[in-house]
């Protein structure tokens, strides 16, 4: 009679059931955002939106991963697709549409500079409606109920500005919508860039925030320009157009419009250093929200 060694002979069936009993909490994670996983374009993607519902690195090392990146990896390999998913990486040539976005953002500018010179009464509130419709932009959506809050907010904050301080603010604010616009959108290409070199969200953290730094003393710079040019007083103009920059920035990547019409709300209050405060305010909310992967997936 043959005897047979269990730990050289052990069949495949044996070895299946092993690891079926070690169970599978990726299959587990891959199905619970399995909607997540089937439409997204890269795993950068499936990270980001990992992200956005709770998952750490801390939280990846009980799937079996070193952090929230190579878990994204592994979901995007195991999920089923067609090929439209995969052509949709292909590099999109900017083109006209990249020319009209900036036409668009040089508008405000020039319409409100225009009518001031010509001495136009509506100067003031035509360059207040321009420089509040920049923030309606596309993007992720923002979070929250109530969406237009921040943006009735940002109109009566515009606009009281405007009516205490004269037609040279609100100036002030349109030409600053321009170099807003490139500032923005260099952010979002240089997050999106530096998103596609990390491997962990603390990593991908350590270089965003600097970036809105840069972005921040950058538009801060045009801004004293733009209120210069305008004519507009310094100490008003420029913490108002950081304020409304911020607001773009935040709703253009989804986050939360609670903090955001808190900020605008606190800019309401009739003293001078209401604005400067909502600013500073908002710029912290940024510097935690603009520093998550989820602020920087796609819309």
């Amino acid at each position: 009679m043959t005897t047979v060694d269990p730990d050289t002979a052990a069949p495949p069936s044996a070895e299946r059931a092993r690891r079926r009993a070690a169970g599978d909490p990726v299959k587990a994670l891959l199905h619970r955002h399995r909607e997540l996983c089937e439409r997204a374009v890269d795993p950068l993607e499936i990270a980001a939106g990992l992200e956005a519902h709770g998952i750490t690195d801390r939280t990846a090392a009980r799937f079996r991963h070193r952090d929230v990146f190579s878990l994204a990896e592994e979901l995007y390999a195991r999920s089923p697709r067609g090929e439209e998913p995969a052509a949709a990486t292909a590099p999109v040539p900017a083109g006209p549409s990249a020319y009209r976005a900036l036409g668009c953002a040089l508008l405000p500018g020039a319409l409100a500079a225009a009518a001031a010179a010509a001495g136009q009464a509506w100067a003031g509130p035509a360059a207040v409606t321009a420089t509040v419709a920049a923030l309606v932009w596309p993007g992720r959506p923002a979070g929250g109920r109530f969406p237009w809050l921040a943006h009735l907010l940002a109109a009566a904050v515009a606009g009281w500005a405007a009516h205490r301080y004269g037609t040279a603010l609100a100036v002030g604010l349109a030409l600053a919508v321009a170099p807003g616009h490139l500032l923005a959108a260099a952010f979002a290409a240089g997050a999106r860039a530096r998103l596609d070199g990390s491997r962990a969200l603390e990593d991908f953290a350590d270089r965003a925030r600097p970036l809105l730094f840069a972005s921040v003393a950058g538009f801060t710079a045009a801004a004293v320009g733009a209120a210069a040019l305008a004519g507009a007083p310094l100490p008003v103009a420029v913490p108002l157009a950081l304020l409304l920059f911020l607001t773009r920035l935040l709703l253009r990547h989804g986050s939360h419009r609670g903090p955001v019409a808190a900020a605008l709300a606190l800019a309401l209050v009739p003293v001078p250093a209401a604005a400067p405060a909502a600013a500073a305010v908002l710029l912290v909310h940024a510097v935690l929200a603009l520093s998550r992967a989820s602020a920087h997936a796609r819309p």
